[in-house]
């Protein structure tokens, strides 16, 4: 089995992309991309849309080549392609031809927004494509979980992924943010080596208690020591803050265990370019033009391709 993070917080981008290819599959989870449209009061940076653009085409290019699957585990938009793509997302019209052949394996129309149920629905005129209810389902050596909640928002749910071939199951856990016990019980139920989850989105202010903390913290303990475990990736709204990589260094300390983020993963710096946004700005200044002009083709991000000791090429999973 060989797994490919494509996109992820601690690569530059809002996303949890992963291509798994094993003998028979080669298995696409959530192709999606977004940038944080505001933060700290400010738009992406430009080599923030570097890295972005770059792994767009990462994901074009890999459902170009030909996936045989491709899973949705819910719709927020970092996580599928977009009926109404801002230039710094995944555009449904771009890619919909990709989607004619792959099977779909999606999360169910229940218990989701209206405001997503309503993308679903785009998603599904604009791809020409039913999705299915894949809760529980069994395809040889992929399967998916019942839903299990969004974090603490009890109305949203997403999809777990299980993916095993010879001595390596691995797990695709998104948006899971370490929050919901019963989705920590279902992982640990199915036996993984590797784990990619999402940890607990600590740069919104309610998410900022010590008891939301010490759940977090306790939950991911648990998925560390499970029985087979042999790397926990941690990543997705853990990384849009700083304290992220001090999370997992203190997690991987406190078990002995190899806990790691998406670049780490991929053997890449971690670059946590949301959190350190107005960094960018202070040490790339940005014509306040910038975003307008290049929403309307005139400007480009060649200019900004380095950032500190960051390379766009270098920095893009390859």
């Amino acid at each position: 089995m060989k797994i490919k993070i494509l996109g992820a917080e601690s690569l530059g981008v809002r996303s949890l992309c992963v291509l798994v290819t094993t003998d028979d599959k080669k298995i696409l989870i959530d192709p999606g991309i977004a940038l944080g449209y505001k933060r700290y009061g400010l738009l992406p940076h430009p080599f923030q849309v570097a890295i972005g653009y770059n792994i767009r085409k990462k994901i074009i290019s890999v459902l170009k080549s030909g996936v045989t699957d491709i899973v949705f585990s819910h719709y927020h938009g970092d996580h599928v392609p977009l009926p109404d793509a801002n230039p710094f997302q995944l555009d449904a019209y771009q890619v919909s031809p990709y989607f004619k052949k792959p099977k779909l394996w999606c999360k169910s129309a229940e218990n989701i927004s209206h405001n997503m149920l309503i993308r679903r629905n785009e998603l599904m005129r604009i791809l020409q494509r039913d999705f299915p209810n894949s809760k529980g389902k069994i395809d040889g050596n992929l399967r998916f979980s019942s839903p299990v909640f969004h974090g603490m928002v009890k109305k949203n749910h997403v999809m777990m992924t299980r993916i095993e071939e010879g001595d390596t199951t691995f797990v695709h856990a998104s948006d899971i943010q370490l929050l919901d016990n019963n989705a920590i019980f279902l992982i640990s139920e199915w036996n993984p080596t590797i784990v990619l989850a999402s940890g607990p989105p600590f740069y919104l202010k309610q998410y900022q208690t010590k008891e939301i903390y010490d759940k977090a913290w306790k939950n991911a303990v648990k998925l560390a020591m499970a029985k087979n475990l042999s790397t926990l990736i941690l990543d997705h709204h853990l990384c849009r803050d700083k304290i992220g990589l001090d999370f997992i260094s203190d997690l991987s300390k406190k078990t002995g265990k190899k806990i790691i983020c998406a670049a780490q993963f991929m053997k890449k710096q971690p670059m946590l370019l949301e959190a350190y946004r107005r960094e960018l700005y202070d040490e790339l200044p940005v014509d306040p033009k910038w975003h307008d002009n290049y929403a309307k083709g005139k400007n480009t991000i060649m200019k900004f391709q380095n950032w500190r000791n960051f390379n766009v090429e270098n920095n893009v999973s390859k």
